[in-house]
Parts: structure tokens; C-alpha cells; sequence
């Protein structure tokens, strides 16, 4: 099974392609706050086949006048969908690429086209390898160059763009630090094409590719602000809630270089594309009732109120009549009858949220509970995408779940050996060849490993050691908070076993091993991790196939019954609106998960994968098990130590 795009526009498809035209900023009431004109999708899929669509109308309107069609293209996840439906399109429906000519954006520096993490490669893995362009239209900056030959490298660059007759079309993307291209903050709304240094935040977005922050080349070869800004169309694209801060920051900001990607607002003919987890931090989508009126369902109603309260930091049933008439929030009012009325609603309703009882009370009324009380013992199946995702993201409510004794079940989804250094499988391997005679195999495993440089990807071997020692370190994680080994599941989804973490895609064995865990546990309840900021990470395709392994087992009986809750990891939280459940901790409990999370040794001080955040993931989600516990306190709840949160899937 493939998540691939749809063969044909559906109308709803063509009506967003048709929005897709330019209009001007500012000219509707619910975009006053917005000087980027932008179209928001459902999802990604959608709107990719509208980009795309978009692009091969260009390529036929100049084939028709036989005249060659300039693109500028991006690279990175955001227009992966974009390019395969163009290959879809050239394949099924006759589109011509040979009067194409192609521009890259961008290069790292220094980098050789064979290098898999080369712009070089990614265009010809994703794009040119499958149409029928002429290699000599094909440019992309050469990372390869002596550096004192980049200089003159650029400027032949630039005069290439320009002898071609300038760019039909230019495809961006968006960096968390605002930076299109390579254009980091700082970058000069003159600047062309050049060699820049790269920011930590990029370099740090880019670190799962290359196994690492450290292998990550610290500078690219860039066009430049100017040199895109000349582009007769700007489409920018931007996928998952990791870049909504960013989009509200260019679309509703000032202009202003330390954001490069706000000097867009002065093009005439750009839009950005969004799904609608990008977009959500848009005046309009997070706060509507500030730009015109809306229907006050329940969960806007908790959002609006959750706002006020934080916004002038009153708890909630603090709030006036005045507080919401001065804060935009008149007409909630109005509708409503008094602030006294709502403000005892939405307490009471997010008072119910909090339970120590995360598989229902026993004997209890569960009317107003999270969870149901029957059956007193349930069967509950826990996906952790990585063999660390359990006890980093739900410890605290796993050890209540199993202490409730509840038939709890683990299954680790992948094998999490890509997280594993060298150093680290070197280590194990150097204790086995000191405890046994038979040290041919291991040498040869230590050879391979010390061998291998860093463009390189693990041989199977070397995969395998990493990923058994993931799981001694899960299975004592588990182990110190009481669940028997016959609950622990290792499923090694084939999906992760691809190098490149842009091409991993399902397949029929992984749904069927999905399928086959949740047919032997048949749960009462599902937990499973809900980060879906990254399209391509980890966690969003292993909620993608539970979702799809969801559907296809509708008809089955425990599916009546079965309630999916979702937790975040270890780098955000669910908006208090959001939360469906919260899990409250003692003290006690607080230091139980940091030392079940401590088993992960690998994941430990030397982690290769940090993100943003140079804390461990101890720290981190400690910080934000407490954090939340307080912004429940500041709303006029009790005042816990911390607090886990979960939503329900409605599906």
C-alpha cells in the first residue's frame, strides 16, 4: 500500500487550483490581518496536485507556443508530493518536459552530486530521472567547486537565469527560520546568487538526513533574494504545524530580514500554499472571532474562553462581562446569555478532563469522565513509533494503567536503529569481543563500522546490532515499571528500513503487521503518537497507517468499543482546548518516568537527533509535564505536580 495522489482532480481539488490565482492581499475582511496572498488546503496530497496542475498548465501554454518554460525549483519533503504528480502526469497524460528548463535554488557546499544528501541526487531521485527534460536544461548549483572559483560560479548562474529569459515559475519552500532558498536570516533584499553560511536551525532540520548535526555541511550556494524575487510566479509551500509559527510571522508581519521570507510581500504574484496544520496559527484560523463572526460550536467556545483567560491571566471563573466585551468576544457573550453561565460550562468541562484513572474508575459513574469504567479491566494496546516514545511521551500514565492492572500491551513500531551512533554500537560490540572467544564476526562488525564514512548508510549487519540494542533498552525500560516480557511487541515496520527518510513509503507488510498486533490484543483502548508536524517523519507515517489499518477494520466487533487516544512526544504539547484527557503526577511518579526514561542509554547525552532543543528528552519532557500542569493551575484548577495529555481520535 502507497499513499499516492489521487489519478484526477476531484472538484473540490479544482476549485482551491482555481483560488490559486493571484489576488491581492487585504482585500477581504477575514484577510485584513494577511499581506501574503495564501490558499489553505485540507492536506498536502490536495494541494500538491494543484501546484502541479498549475505548473503544467504553464509547460502546455508555452509548448503551444513553442517556447521554452523556466522553472525554478526547491528541493527538501514540502514539494515531494508536487514533483510526483507531475511524473504522474507525464506519464499518464502525455506532459512534455524537453522544452523545460530547470533552475535549483540550492546546493550544500561542499557536497558531490553522487553524495544521497545532494540536491543533486534528490532532483534526479524525485524528478528528472522520471520525465523526459533534456540534461542540458537541467542546472543546479555545483557544491563541488574549488572556493575560489564559487564567485564566478554565481555570477554565471545568475547570467544563465537571464539568457534563458528569466523565471516562468519559481516553487519555494519555507525553513522554520524564515529562510527561502538558502537566504538565512540577514539576507539583503538585493542579494544574488553567492556561498552563504547556514543557520543552526537549518543545519539542525536538516540532521536526520545525515545522520547527525555534526555531519551537516555548514554552508550552501544560494540564489539569492533578488534572483528569486524576479520569478513572474511565486508558489511557496508549507506542510505540518512544525512551520505554522513561521507562516503567521511571514504572512502577517512586517517586512524585515531577519524573517527573508516576508520580502515576498512586495512580489505581485505570489501565493503560499498551506495545509491546514501550517496554517493554523493564521489570525483567522486560530482566532476567527476577531475577524468576523462565527458559529460558536462547544470546542470554539473552550477555545475562546481558554484565550481570554491566559490572554489577561484571570483563571476562569474569574472572567466579566467587560473582560470578554473588551477582548473581542462580545457577540460570545451575546449568544450566550453572561459571562457567570459559560464560565461554569467550560470549567466544568475541563475539569472533567482530569482523571488519575486513565482506564476508567472501577464501580464509578463515568458520565463525566475521560475514559469509561467498563470493562473494570481493559485491554490496552500502547504504539510507541520508537522503542523510547512510551516512556518519554506517556510514562506516568503508563505505569497508572498497569498498577490499575490493566492487560497492558507495548509495541515498539520501528526499530529506532538509525538513532543509534557508531560510537555506541562500537561500545557494545568492543564488550562482546572481550567476553567471548569467538571474535571473527565482531571484527569484522568493528571494521565495517570504523570504515564506513559519513555519506555512507549502515549495512544490514550493522542495522541489526543497532536495533537489538534498542530493544534491550526498551525491554528494561518496561521491565522496571512491572510489564511482563509476553507484553512487549517489537513490530520493525519494513518502511524504516529505507535510507533516505524522504522516500520511505508503506507497504502491504506493514499494514498487515499493524493488523495482525491489534487483531491478537483486541483492545479496549489504543494509545498512539499524535506529532504529526513532520509529513515524512516517523511519527505522522506510523499514525497514517494506524489510521488507514483503523478503517479497514471497522467492521470488526471490538471496534465499537475501541477508543484511540493520542500523546504527543517529547518536543510539544496539546493546546488545554485540545486535551481530552490529563493524567496528573505526583512527585513520586515524576521521578519514576525520568528513570524508566534513563534505560535508553543510547538516547542519552550523546543522542543524535535533538532537534532544536540541546536538552535530553528527559529534561524536555519533564519541563513540559510540569508546564502543563501549571497552565491548568493558572486557569483556576488544582495545582499538580505535572500532568500527561491525550486527545481522542475521532475516526
Amino acid at each position: 500500500m502507497k499513499f499516492i495522489l489521487k489519478q484526477t482532480i476531484t472538484h473540490s481539488i479544482m476549485d482551491k487550483y482555481n483560488k490559486l490565482q493571484y489576488s491581492k492581499p487585504g482585500m477581504f475582511e477575514e484577510s485584513r490581518y494577511e499581506k501574503i496572498h495564501n490558499v489553505i488546503f485540507d492536506n498536502r496530497n490536495e494541494a500538491s496536485v494543484a501546484v502541479a496542475n498549475e505548473i503544467a498548465q504553464v509547460i502546455k501554454a508555452n509548448n503551444k507556443k513553442n517556447k521554452a518554460t523556466v522553472l525554478g525549483l526547491a528541493t527538501g519533503s514540502s514539494p515531494i508530493k508536487v514533483y510526483e504528480e507531475l511524473i504522474r502526469l507525464h506519464k499518464e497524460e502525455n506532459l512534455s518536459f524537453k522544452n523545460v528548463i530547470t533552475f535549483n535554488l540550492d546546493e550544500y557546499y561542499p557536497m558531490t552530486p553522487e553524495d544521497i544528501n545532494s540536491y543533486h541526487y534528490f532532483m534526479n531521485e524525485y524528478l528528472f530521472k522520471h520525465i523526459d527534460i533534456q540534461p542540458e536544461n537541467i542546472h543546479i548549483p555545483n557544491g563541488n567547486i574549488a572556493l575560489n572559483e564559487v564567485k564566478d560560479f554565481c555570477i554565471n548562474y545568475e547570467q544563465q537565469i537571464k539568457d534563458a529569459g528569466g523565471l516562468d515559475f519559481q516553487l519555494l519552500g519555507i525553513g522554520r527560520s524564515g529562510h527561502i532558498g538558502f537566504n538565512e536570516p540577514g539576507s539583503h533584499i538585493n542579494s544574488g546568487t553567492r556561498l552563504v553560511t547556514l543557520n543552526h536551525i537549518t543545519r539542525v532540520d536538516a540532521a536526520p538526513a545525515f545522520k547527525g548535526l555534526r555531519n551537516v555541511p555548514r554552508k550552501a550556494i544560494t540564489m539569492g533574494i533578488a534572483s528569486i524575487m524576479q520569478a513572474k510566479r511565486i508558489i511557496l509551500l508549507a506542510w505540518g504545524e512544525k512551520k505554522a509559527e513561521i507562516i503567521k510571522e511571514t504572512v502577517e508581519g512586517n517586512i524585515s530580514s531577519s524573517i527573508p521570507a516576508t520580502f515576498l510581500q512586495k512580489h505581485e504574484n505570489t501565493t503560499f500554499v498551506l495545509d491546514k496544520d501550517a496554517a493554523e496559527s493564521l489570525t483567522r484560523i486560530d482566532t476567527p472571532w476577531l475577524v468576523r463572526d462565527v458559529v460558536w460550536n462547544n470546542q470554539l467556545k473552550k477555545k475562546a474562553v481558554v484565550w481570554l483567560s491566559k490572554k489577561i491571566k484571570k483563571p476562569i471563573l474569574k472572567l466579566t462581562d467587560q473582560d470578554y466585551n473588551l477582548n473581542g468576544l462580545a457577540e460570545l457573550i451575546s449568544t450566550h446569555g453572561s459571562s457567570y453561565d459559560l464560565n461554569i460550562e467550560i470549567f466544568n468541562t475541563l475539569q472533567h478532563t482530569i482523571t488519575g484513572w486513565p482506564g476508567g474508575k472501577p464501580n464509578a459513574d463515568d458520565t463525566n469522565r475521560p475514559e469509561r469504567a467498563n470493562p473494570a479491566k481493559k485491554r490496552v494496546l500502547l504504539f510507541s513509533p520508537h522503542p523510547d516514545d512510551d516512556v518519554i511521551s506517556m510514562g506516568g500514565t503508563l505505569d497508572r494503567l498497569i498498577e490499575q492492572g490493566h492487560d497492558v500491551h507495548v509495541a515498539y513500531q520501528t526499530s529506532g536503529s538509525n538513532a543509534v551512533t557508531d560510537e555506541d554500537a562500537l561500545k557494545f560490540l568492543e564488550v562482546y569481543e572481550y567476553l567471548f572467544d569467538d571474535k571473527t564476526k565482531v571484527k569484522s562488525l568493528i571494521n565495517s563500522i570504523k570504515s564506513k564514512d559519513n555519506t555512507q548508510v549502515d549495512n544490514k549487519e550493522i542495522r541489526k546490532l543497532k536495533a537489538y540494542i534498542r530493544r534491550a533498552e526498551a525491554k528494561a525500560a518496561v521491565r522496571f515499571l512491572q510489564l511482563p516480557d509476553e507484553n512487549i511487541h517489537f513490530l520493525d515496520l519494513p518502511f524504516y528500513d529505507n535510507p533516505s527518510f524522504l522516500k520511505r513509503q508503506l507497504g502491504k507488510e506493514d499494514v498487515n503487521i499493524m493488523k495482525n498486533i491489534i487483531n491478537a490484543v483486541n483492545p479496549h483502548s489504543i494509545f498512539a503518537a499524535g506529532d504529526l508536524a513532520d509529513p515524512h517523519g516517523t511519527h505522522r507515517i506510523t499514525f497514517d497507517l494506524l489510521i488507514d489499518v483503523l478503517k479497514d477494520l471497522k467492521q470488526e466487533k471490538f471496534m465499537k468499543n475501541l477508543r484511540v487516544w493520542l500523546y504527543r512526544g517529547a518536543w510539544d504539547e496539546f493546546e488545554i482546548y485540545d486535551i481530552d484527557m490529563a493524567v496528573p503526577m505526583s512527585p513520586a511518579q515524576v521521578e519514576k518516568k525520568k528513570n524508566a526514561i534513563f534505560y535508553h542509554q543510547t538516547q542519552k547525552d550523546n543522542v543524535m537527533f535533538k532537534g532544536n532543543d540541546q536538552r535530553e528528552f528527559w529534561e524536555r519532557v519533564a519541563e513540559r509535564n510540569k508546564e502543563l500542569a501549571e497552565k491548568y493551575h493558572e486557569l483556576g484548577f488544582a495545582d499538580y505536580e505535572a500532568m500527561e495529555a491525550f486527545k481522542l481520535l475521532e475516526f
